[in-house]
């Protein structure tokens, strides 16, 4: 789960991480008032889970509250890189006088399984491109979860990256609330760039990027309510709503499997068919009828869906309460236009053949094999296509 900016300042709070006085506004008069309170010279932010927000030009200096009402106007509505601004963060303009970047995030890599924190002099600017055209710009910290972060790692941190002597106190207090603000919060990515070293000799996070490990979700029920369904495209709010194990991606092949293992699987073979997965959706291990109906409806509720390719094999997951779930699906969604092609193998999978046999169902199309299947989906998908 992805915090917006605001969000992940208010998180930072909790741990002690400083940050500029500010507050979220949805419409251009509320920035200026916000302006108003801070002393009128602010900096207005777009709020959107993306990066490439100041080159978008969502990001902007304002000198008096109508000048930040007016900048607001501007950025509120603006589509960056396909997201909408709905809310901009008015916060108080500081004096700055060094920009550095600090992340700690999980990296599950076999070699390490470790955290890893990354710092940088180099803050302010594309991280991405100061790592592939200056990587010794950054450096680098593996951290034992066992061990936590211990005070060799910060002076690795500092040294490394070059941080100024005169920024070291305030930098490597950040740096500790950070990696607690990681663990504690079962963070897979805790990220400040910039961090500011100001002309008062103070460091604050002036942005803020944190992502929450939604496999974590159930210990933070107070994170939750941070998430903003507004920002989900219509399949993913669906699936939330729903419980589902859903990832939208690009292609027309709608794909259901269980487990998530074997669904990566599928989206590998309809690759390797010439086909271009629509999704990801792991109705997960023990899924019933209801799941089922649940998933296939937000799959086909997408319009690029062509072709709809449901790959299970059972194990705790029962072959004929797939089959059961498939047809009530088809019964509630009514005129379904895609093809639905069926690979069912495991714990029952004669009983839930037999039962699709029986429906006789115009769009389910069964197959024996993965392959087959997948070959079958990305035949049908490229069908009704042209």
């Amino acid at each position: 789960m992805d915090l917006f900016e605001y969000q992940a300042k208010d998180l930072f709070r909790k741990y002690g991480i400083p940050v500029p006085d500010g507050k979220v506004a949805s419409s251009p008069k509320q920035a200026g008032a916000i302006a108003t309170k801070l002393g009128g010279n602010v900096v207005v932010k777009a709020q959107v889970q993306v990066g490439g927000r100041g080159k978008a030009g969502g990001i902007k200096l304002a000198s008096t509250p109508a000048e930040a009402e007016s900048v607001a106007s501007q950025i509120l509505g603006m589509d960056i890189k396909g997201h909408k601004v709905r809310r901009v963060l008015v916060e108080r303009a500081g004096d700055i006088k060094s920009e550095f970047y600090a992340s700690f995030l999980l990296d599950r890599s076999e070699k390490n399984r470790a955290v890893l924190g990354m710092a940088s002099a180099r803050g302010g600017v594309d991280i991405e491109e100061v790592a592939a055209t200056e990587p010794e710009a950054i450096a680098r910290v593996s951290v034992s979860p066992l061990v936590g972060l211990r005070p060799y790692h910060i002076r690795a941190l500092l040294f490394g990256a070059g941080i100024p002597a005169e920024a070291h106190k305030g930098v490597g207090s950040l740096l500790e609330k950070m990696y607690e603000a990681l663990v504690s919060g079962d963070g897979a990515l805790v990220e400040v760039n910039p961090m500011a070293l100001t002309g008062s000799g103070d460091v604050v996070a002036l942005d803020a990027k944190v992502s929450i490990d939604d496999n974590a979700a159930f210990r933070h029920p107070d994170l939750e309510k941070l998430l903003d369904v507004s920002a989900l495209d219509k399949q993913e709010r669906a699936a939330k709503e729903r419980g589902l194990n859903y990832v939208k991606l690009d292609g027309t092949v709608g794909i259901i499997g269980n487990g998530a293992g074997l669904t990566m699987s599928t989206l590998d073979v309809v690759a390797q068919a010439g086909g271009t997965p629509a999704n990801f959706l792991d109705i997960g291990g023990g899924a019933n009828a209801e799941t089922m109906a649940s998933g296939i409806g937000v799959i086909l509720s997408d319009r690029k869906v062509k072709s709809l390719l449901v790959n299970i094999f059972g194990g705790i997951t029962r072959c004929d309460l797939v089959a059961q779930g498939i047809l009530e699906a088809l019964q509630q969604l009514g005129d379904v236009k895609a093809p639905i092609v069926v690979r069912l193998d495991g714990t029952n999978a004669e009983e839930g053949r037999k039962i699709l046999q029986d429906a006789n169902h115009p769009n389910i199309v069964p197959s024996p094999t993965m392959l087959d299947a997948a070959a079958e989906a990305v035949k049908l998908a490229k069908k009704r296509r042209h």
